[in-house]
C-alpha cells in the first residue's frame, strides 16, 4: 500500500476547493490514527521478539554523551534508565501508546516531557520541537542524559534528535541523519518528519541572519549574589567574573578587558572565546 504524505495533498490547492481538500486530509488523519491503534500491540510484540532474538536489535542506542534514542519503555525499564544516568524522558507517543506513567518517572527522580504525536505520517510541531530540544540541552548542561522515544525509536523520536543535533552540534540535516543511522541503523523518517527537520534548520539560519552579532554579557560578583540554578554545581563552572569597565578611558578599558580575558583563559577555558568580542574592548 502506497501512502502519500499529507502535506502533498494540500500543495497547489486554490480557495475554491481548499476546504474539501482539508476535509480529505482530516479524514486521512483519522484513518491513520485508527490504523495506528490497531497495529500498536502487534508491532510492539514484533519489536520485543526481535529485541530478544537479535542482539543488534537494541531497545535504545546512545546517540550522544547525554542522549539516548529508542523504543517505548516498559515500567521495568525505568530503574535501568536511572542507572544509565537518565534524568529526563521525552515521550512522543499518544496516550494509548504510553506504558510508563509520569508518576513512575518522578518517583525515580526523572523529569518527563510528553509531546503526543500521531504515529507513521506525522511530525511534532515547531513549538514542540523547540520544547524538546531545550529540554535535552538543559539536561545535558547539568550532566543528565535524556531518553527520547516513540513506539519503535524510528521516526517521531528521531525527528527530535535530529533537530537537537542541528541546533547544538551544528550539523546539517543530512549529516545528522547519516550520523544517527550509524548509531541506530533502523531509523526511518516519514516525508513530513524529514520536512520538519529541514524547516527547523531553515528557521535556525533565518534567525542567525537577523542577528549575526551578539553582544557579550558582562557578569559581576554582585549579579551572582543569591544565584541558584537548576544545576548549580555545573552552572557555576561555566560562569566567569568580568570586571565592568567604562568608556571614558579607552586605553585603561582595553587593558582591563585584556587582564580579565587572561584570567578567564587560566580558569574558565570554555567561555574564553565568548568575551573576546565584548564592546568594552
Amino acid at each position: 500500500m502506497k501512502i502519500q504524505a499529507l502535506d502533498d495533498l494540500i500543495t497547489g490547492t486554490n480557495d475554491d476547493n481548499s476546504d474539501s481538500r482539508k476535509a480529505v486530509v482530516e479524514a486521512k488523519r483519522v484513518l491513520v490514527g485508527a490504523g495506528a491503534r490497531i497495529l500498536f500491540y502487534p508491532t510492539l510484540l514484533y519489536n520485543v521478539f526481535r529485541n530478544r532474538m537479535e542482539p543488534e536489535f537494541r531497545w535504545w542506542d546512545e546517540i550522544d554523551q547525554y542522549l539516548l534514542l529508542g523504543a517505548v519503555p516498559f515500567p521495568k525499564d525505568v530503574p535501568k534508565l536511572k542507572l544509565l544516568g537518565v534524568g529526563g524522558v521525552i515521550t512522543l507517543n499518544e496516550s494509548y501508546e504510553t506504558l510508563v506513567p509520569t508518576e513512575l518517572y518522578q518517583a525515580h527522580g526523572i523529569d518527563h516531557l510528553v509531546i503526543p504525536t500521531r504515529d507513521y505520517l506525522f511530525a511534532p510541531s515547531f513549538v514542540d520541537i523547540n520544547r524538546a530540544v531545550n529540554f535535552i540541552h538543559r539536561n545535558a548542561s547539568c550532566g543528565k542524559t535524556t531518553y527520547v522515544h516513540c513506539k519503535a525509536g524510528r521516526g517521531r523520536s528521531t525527528t527530535i534528535v535530529l533537530c537537537y543535533l542541528v541546533e547544538h552540534k551544528h550539523m546539517t540535516p543530512a549529516a545528522a541523519l547519516e550520523y544517527v543511522r550509524s548509531r541506530r541503523p533502523r531509523v526511518l523518517l516519514a516525508p513530513s518528519q524529514w520536512k520538519a527537520v529541514q524547516e527547523y534548520k531553515q528557521h535556525q539560519l533565518a534567525s542567525a541572519a537577523q542577528s549575526p552579532l551578539r553582544d557579550a554579557v558582562l557578569i559581576t560578583k554582585a549579579d551572582l549574589e543569591g544565584y541558584h540554578s537548576f544545576c548549580d554545581a555545573n552552572a557555576r563552572k561555566k560562569l566567569a567574573l568580568i570586571t565592568r569597565v567604562t568608556r571614558t578611558r579607552p586605553m585603561i578599558a582595553r587593558l582591563s578587558c585584556l587582564f580579565s580575558s587572561r584570567k578567564v583563559f587560566g580558569g574558565y577555558t570554555t567561555i574564553s572565546r565568548q568575551i573576546t568580542g565584548a564592546r568594552a574592548c
